[in-house]
């Protein structure tokens, strides 16, 4: 089996990830409930971890990290705990429906939401196509976007279908200057790029645990800006302030009503632990390395279409293609069926992106790879193709 879904979950974690888990389900109480030994075990956890995290992305103070259980939940925290009608936010096509439907919704509550597109449009030429299929953000019309008065930018730090990377240290500054809250969907970076809150100028990063940070699925979190309040999502347990009839509003409680993962979040941290042993530099230059030898071998593939911005190399170890105008589930389907070589096709839950790449009818291939993949299995999944 070669396993390239990396994009939408690690399947090949640390063995340390899945004996903390298994620890944690034999000797867990209640995080931050009892003051006896299997609770306070999990609070101890449950701290650690929450300590890694505002490490990793420079936080500023442990506290101010709230777990949830993937990114979805993380960003309709953040979208529906800091919009209100008659605001305008700012965001791309690039991104995931984890951001689109949440504004969706918002927008019909009386929110403005502006979309911005990619560069290059569909209208006449191969060059325009070429251009239209690298999925480059309109930095331009970005810029011009970002105006006093918008309450929110929230974008993508990497598209999810071509692995373009979003510079999120200029829009940090742009949304700085303009008085503007910034949001950044760090599903597709954590755990593999540099993520800095303080220096990147973000106001609330959204996080999931499950893909490069190569924890357990049901793990995640938001981060929030030390002094910016976020309207809670659910309401409920807290194990403090019993008797008040409102949730407390001290972070980060106010976002982690009822019990936590606390197995969960004995997985995701040793795999943090697991990540700072390694070192994400390392894990980035491997992955984007094995995306580097992919690339090179399939340009001589008859047919093939590339979508993403290979300009340069520093990007999400992401290729998506198709081959000709055959539908994207069939190659897929091929590969899973004849090779045992596992990819995702289709719309990846980004239908904006799609359409601004022309491939909503056709879908696409991703190739997405992790630090456990091999060259070995480039060299396979390349030959796999040059058969179809």
């Amino acid at each position: 089996m070669i396993y390239l879904d990396n994009a939408a979950t690690s399947l090949y974690r640390p063995p340390q990830v899945a004996e903390a888990v298994v620890a944690a389900l034999n000797s867990f109480g209640n995080p931050s409930r009892s003051s006896f030994g299997p609770s306070l075990d999990s609070a101890r956890v449950v701290l650690e971890t929450r300590q890694l995290v505002a490490e990793l992305f420079n936080v500023g103070a442990p506290e101010q990290v709230a777990f949830t259980a993937n990114a979805t939940e993380s960003l309709n925290i953040a979208l529906k705990g800091v919009l209100n009608p008659g605001d305008k936010v700012v965001s791309t096509v690039l991104e995931h429906n984890s951001v689109l439907r949440p504004l969706y919704e918002m927008e019909a509550r009386g929110v403005q939401v502006c979309l911005i597109g990619c560069e290059g449009s569909l209208a006449a030429g191969d060059a325009s196509q070429l251009q239209r299929r690298r999925g480059r953000l309109d930095y331009k019309a970005l810029r011009k976007a970002v105006q006093e008065g918008v309450k929110a930018v929230v974008c993508t730090h990497a598209s999810n279908v071509t692995g373009n990377l979003v510079d999120i240290h200029k829009i940090g500054k742009w949304c700085q200057k303009a008085g503007a809250l910034f949001i950044v969907d760090a599903s597709q970076t954590a755990g593999v790029f540099p993520l800095d809150m303080q220096e990147d100028k973000i106001d609330i990063l959204c996080f999931t645990g499950h893909k490069g940070l190569w924890g357990p699925q049901g793990t995640g979190g938001i981060c929030v800006r030390k002094g910016l309040t976020v309207r809670p999502l659910l309401s409920g347990g807290s194990g403090i302030m019993t008797f008040s009839h409102t949730h407390p509003a001290v972070m980060p409680t106010a976002l982690e009503a009822g019990t936590l993962n606390g197995h969960g979040l004995a997985g995701l941290r040793a795999a943090l632990l697991a990540i700072k042993k390694t070192g994400i530099s390392h894990i980035r230059l491997r992955e984007q390395r094995l995306m580097q030898a992919f690339y090179e071998q399939i340009q001589s593939l008859s047919n093939i279409k590339l979508y993403g911005d290979f300009s340069g190399w520093d990007r999400a170890p992401v290729v998506a293609l198709n081959l000709g105008e055959e539908d994207a589930g069939i190659i897929s389907d091929y590969l899973a069926r004849e090779h045992q070589i596992y990819t995702r096709s289709g719309g990846h839950c980004a239908p904006l992106m799609h359409k601004a790449l022309g491939t909503e009818k056709q879908g696409v291939v991703r190739f997405s790879f992790g630090y456990h993949n091999t060259m070995e299995e480039v060299a396979q999944t390349v030959e796999a193709l040059s058969w179809y």
